[in-house]
Formats: structure tokens, C-alpha cells, sequence
């Protein structure tokens, strides 16, 4: 199938005179994950995972992706055609060295301009160029081969009441306005989902497990006009609208409008989340202030509304894990449990939590060695029968009115090996030691990366991901730009000096692949400690609530400090959680939280 899909590929390329036709995985907004509609990378190849750029020649085809999905990739991409490119690997191209290896003098080189980025954007058109070469942006040539392409998605929208986000829309839009007088723009272009989400105070339903509206926003000194899918507005939302001063255009006439901005004006926007039409459709006389979205660093800091909302979230979402952890250990090789139906066992809990709005990500339920993919999703045909043997990781979480929540536990479901219990208890001395990490203002994820990395390069292990990522409020589950990573990855955008009111997870694993996975998540929150004259220390809250496998830890491998650390946590899950649990659930959950 996937073969046949490439060969009609090539010949619209033929047609068309195309040499090399890239394949991102992308909305027209850059948005990390991505609707049906645009799943066109994973039309191509076959792969599934969330993030990967397909890039096909007129005799060969590569998929690049990164480390969380080698495995996964290795596997799917099978008797495709499609060579897998391991991204970070030693010797393997990058994507833009590939295509500037194989496009040759006076080559054509094609992409949807919709979904690639403004700032990618020139770099491939500077390739081309380099080589006497074209480019051809304007028609999207999966479109014409995807016979029974998914629809755009046009999901209701909802209201996010203050008392949830702590702040008017209003006040985001004066704040917003502000910025844009200190950078002399006049005009703002927004495309990213998040950004457009959080500042209208709005939620919608475009994309699986992320809350957003396909949008974008103009705003400028007067006005500030929301271009989407009308047909979404109901009355309550048309009237908050003109309650705020904001007017709708239709979707697709963003395209239309951008060429309409004065020639002398001053546009501030990202270039690397404004798609390269928007971009290219600027005059060129027009002066762009190319820099992050003021947004991005207001909705990451977290007001003290919101953080009291998240850890109300969390306690919820504590609630329905623990019940689904003494449900899993209690009965495990006593009833029949597969990962599926361990999985939607887990989210009926959720759902009967208060102000449950959605899952805030697909649920990853991996047994034994399926854990050993970072980003594994159980399917009918991969389903794992649960033994009471070896591990069981359970990567969920959930969107709530009161906020999202991200926790990973791994759990000892019977007998583990020697290794496996080292394994196991050094992930979460790593956990523990970024939790009650103390540090001086400035410091960003690069600083604090070794503290949780550290126990395990000692023992010679590595994961290949970040350590932690920021998360949105009722958002996308990853969120720039916090995050802890022991090294710069710019498409990542999780840099960022951490400040008070961030959420970043903490979430060092082991993968052995063909034997298991493990991960311990925790959700911080970062707060300020004390100043004095070495200048203001810092520090974080640990807001997620529930019990750490004790089955699954060796005490002998821990100090003194750490066994502290992991008691003064879990008195602080017994005394949060016991209110909501039954009896018995309360009696396992003592023995599960107790002191070693």
C-alpha cells in the first residue's frame, strides 16, 4: 500500500517536474500533534508516532525521526521502501543536508508552504537557490492522492470561565498590546493553537487530546479578528466575542488578508510557528520583528489562580490512578487484564472525577517489552495479556476544568529480576533528587538536567528524550518553553529560564528494548525560596499524588537522604488521597506509602 501511495506521489512530482517533495508532520500551525486531516506524513509512510518528516525522491524515500521512536519507526516502516534516519544518530544527515545532497543544479524542490514553518522555510528555499533550483509551495500534493482524506475538523467550542483561568481575556489582550507597543509592531500575527486558545479564554476540540480551535488571530492596536470556522461560533460564543471586541473571518481568508497589511508596517510574529505562505505573502518592504509570541512565556508562567486550580486537578487525577493501582496489584492474575483493558479501566476512574474533560493524551499501557518504546499504544493486534510477572508502565493523564495532568507510574506486577529492582529504584533516585532540587534564579532545564540524569550515566544508561517538558493549562500537554534536557535541541523550544508558577514533568527512565521500560512522572511546580545576598534561590512543589512502587525498590540502593525523600513524598500522597478512597483502598494504600 505504502508503495503504491509513493509511486502516485511521483507521478504528480513528474508532472509537476518536482525532484524532491518533503512531507512534515504539521498542521498549517505548527502544532506538535496534528488532526486526521493532516496525518499526511503518516499517509506516506506508514509511521504512526506523533513527530517525523518524510522526504521523497523520484527513486528513494526517508523518514527522519528521533530517538523516542526508533524502535517503533524500525518496525512500521517494514518492507515500505521508506530508509529510516535516525535522527542524533553518528553519521546519519540531517533532513535539510539529505535534500541539499539529492537535489542537484537547477533542481525543483516541493512542499505544502502551509505546513512548513517561515523560518524552515527559507532555509530550504536558500537550498534551492544554492543550487539554481525552484521551489513549489502552492498546491498540496498528498491532497490530490489521499482519495478519502478526513475533513477538516470542526469540533464545539466552550468557554474557560476566570475562575479557572485567573485572568480576562481582556487583561491578556491589554498585556499583549503592551509587548507590541515596546517592539514598535503594529500588527501581530498568531497561528500557534495554544497561544490563540489561552489568550481567548476558549477551548474547542480540533485535535485528539488537545483543546484547541483551527485558527488564527490578527491582532493590532484597535482590533484583533479570529479567523476560523464560523459555523463553530454559537450565540454565547458570538456574544463573548463582541464582548471583547472581536471579530470572526472565515478559516482560509487569513491567506487573503495578510497581503492587505500596509507596506509600511511593523509585524511581530514567530517565524518558527507562522507557516512559510503567511509569511512569504508579506510585502517585503514590511518590517518583521521575528521573536517568540509574548504568549508562550505568559500562559507558561502560571498565575496563582491557576496553580491552585492544578493541584486541584491533580488531586483527582491521584485519586483515579491510586484506585486504579490497587486495582491493577490486588487483581492481577486473579481476573483476565490485558494493556487495553487495563487502559480503559484507568479512564473510566478519570471519568468519574468532577469537571473530567478529556484524556489529555493517548494512554500508553505497555507490558514487559513493549514499555521499551517511549511512545507505545497498544493496539488490537499488539495487545499484551498482563501476567503477574515483570513490569506494567502507565503513562496517562487528563484534562480537567481545574487544569491538565501528566503522570507516569511503573509497576511490579509480580516477581522482577535483580537488574530490574536496581533499574527501577535508581529511575526514581532521579526522580527525587531533580524534585527537591534547589537552585539560583536563571537556571534553566540545561542546569538542572544532570541532577535526575546523573544516577543513571554512573551506572552507564541513558534515555534518549528530554527529562521533563513544561505543561499547558487545559492545553497541549507539552509546553514551551520549560523543560529539562541535558543538552539544546532548538526544535524543541524547552530552554527557557525556569520562573515561578512553571509546570515541568520529571521523568528519567531505563529502556532496554526486546526486555522492558521504565518511567517515574512527576508534575513541579517552581517557586521562589528565599533571597539573600547570594541572590534568589529557587525551588519546586511536587504536585502529583501517587504511590511510587515499593514492590518495585531496593532501600539497600538508596542513602539515607533519598529513603527521606521518598518517605516525606509518600506521606504527602497518603495524607492528600486517604480522604477519597474506601476502606480497603485506604488499607493497601497505607502499606503502599508506608516508611522504608
Amino acid at each position: 500500500m505504502i508503495q503504491e501511495r509513493l509511486q502516485a506521489l511521483r507521478e504528480e512530482m513528474r508532472k509537476r517536474n518536482i525532484d524532491i517533495y518533503v512531507v512534515p508532520t504539521a498542521d498549517f500551525h505548527e502544532s506538535e500533534y496534528v488532526g486526521e486531516h493532516f496525518k499526511a506524513r503518516k499517509f506516506i509512510t506508514g509511521f504512526t508516532g506523533s513527530a517525523g518528516t518524510a522526504v521523497i525522491t523520484l527513486t528513494e524515500a526517508g523518514l527522519w525521526t528521533d530517538g523516542r521512536y526508533f524502535v517503533q519507526a524500525e518496525k512500521q516502516l517494514a518492507g515500505s521502501t521508506v530508509t529510516l534516519y535516525r535522527m542524533g544518530e553518528e553519521g546519519v544527515p540531517k533532513v535539510d543536508e539529505f535534500i541539499a545532497e539529492k537535489l542537484g543544479k537547477g533542481g525543483c524542490l516541493g512542499f505544502d508552504g502551509r505546513v512548513v514553518n517561515g523560518s524552515w522555510g527559507k532555509m530550504l528555499a536558500a537550498i534551492a537557490e544554492k543550487e539554481g533550483g525552484s521551489l513549489y509551495v502552492n498546491e498540496d500534493l498528498i491532497d490530490i492522492i489521499w482519495k478519502d482524506r478526513p475533513a477538516l475538523s470542526k469540533e464545539p467550542l466552550f468557554l474557560l470561565e476566570e475562575k479557572y483561568t485567573g485572568k480576562s481575556t481582556r487583561e491578556k489582550l491589554n498585556e499583549l498590546r503592551k509587548v507590541m507597543e515596546e517592539e514598535g509592531a503594529d500588527v501581530h500575527i498568531l497561528t500557534s493553537l495554544y497561544d490563540i486558545a489561552w489568550l481567548l479564554n476558549i477551548r474547542g476540540g480540533d485535535i485528539d487530546y488537545v483543546p484547541v480551535i483551527l485558527s488564527y488571530l490578527v491582532v493590532n492596536k484597535n482590533d484583533c479578528i479570529w479567523f476560523l470556522q464560523e459555523e463553530v461560533v454559537d450565540e454565547k460564543i458570538a456574544a463573548y466575542l463582541k464582548e471583547n471586541q472581536i471579530t470572526t473571518r472565515p478559516y482560509d481568508a487569513i491567506y487573503e488578508y495578510v497581503p492587505t497589511i500596509p507596506a509600511d508596517a511593523c509585524v511581530l510574529m514567530n517565524g518558527s510557528t507562522v507557516n512559510y505562505r503567511i509569511a512569504n505573502s508579506l510585502a517585503p518592504t514590511i518590517k518583521v520583528v521575528d521573536k517568540p509570541n509574548p504568549t508562550e512565556l505568559m500562559k507558561a508562567i502560571k498565575n496563582p489562580t491557576e496553580v491552585d486550580n492544578i493541584r486541584k486537578a491533580h488531586v483527582k487525577d491521584g485519586v483515579a490512578f491510586t484506585k486504579f493501582m490497587y486495582w491493577l496489584k490486588t487483581n492481577i492474575g486473579r481476573i483476565p487484564m490485558t494493556e487495553i483493558s487495563a487502559s480503559d479501566y484507568l479512564e473510566e476512574r478519570r471519568r468519574e472525577q468532577e469537571n473530567f474533560i478529556e484524556l489529555s493524551f493517548d494512554t500508553i499501557c505497555a507490558y514487559g517489552p513493549n514499555a521499551a518504546m517511549m511512545h507505545y499504544a497498544a493496539t488490537p493486534e499488539s495487545d499484551a495479556e498482563l501476567k503477574p510477572e515483570g513490569f506494567l508502565l502507565v503513562d496517562s493523564g487528563g484534562h480537567y476544568f481545574e487544569g491538565t495532568t501528566d503522570i507516569t507510574r511503573t509497576m511490579a506486577l509480580g516477581p522482577i529480576t535483580d537488574e530490574m529492582r536496581l533499574h527501577f529504584t535508581t529511575v526514581c533516585r532521579s526522580n527525587l533528587k531533580l524534585a527537591n532540587a534547589k537552585f539560583l534564579y536563571g537556571c534553566t532545564g540545561l542546569n538542572l538536567d544532570i541532577l535526575s540524569r546523573g544516577p543513571l550515566w554512573d551506572m552507564g544508561i541513558d534515555y534518549k528524550c528530554g527529562t521533563g517538558h513544561g505543561v499547558g493549562y487545559v492545553l497541549n500537554v507539552h509546553e514551551g518553553p520549560n523543560g529539562f534536557r541535558w543538552r539544546v535541541v532548538p526544535e524543541r523550544n524547552d530552554n527557557g529560564t525556569l520562573e515561578e508558577g512553571m509546570v515541568t514533568t520529571d521523568e528519567p527512565g531505563v529502556y532496554l528494548e526486546g526486555k522492558y521500560g521504565i518511567r517515574t512522572e512527576n508534575e513541579l511546580v517552581c517557586h521562589k525560596a528565599e533571597k539573600n545576598e547570594y541572590g534568589q534561590f529557587m525551588n519546586f512543589e511536587n504536585i502529583t499524588y501517587a504511590p511510587i512502587d515499593l514492590d518495585a525498590i531496593d532501600p539497600d540502593e538508596m542513602t539515607g537522604r533519598e529513603k527521606k525523600m521518598l518517605n516525606d513524598y509518600h506521606a504527602m500522597v497518603y495524607k492528600t488521597l486517604s480522604p477519597y478512597m474506601t476502606e480497603e483502598e485506604n488499607e493497601w494504600l497505607k502499606k503502599y506509602t508506608r516508611a522504608i
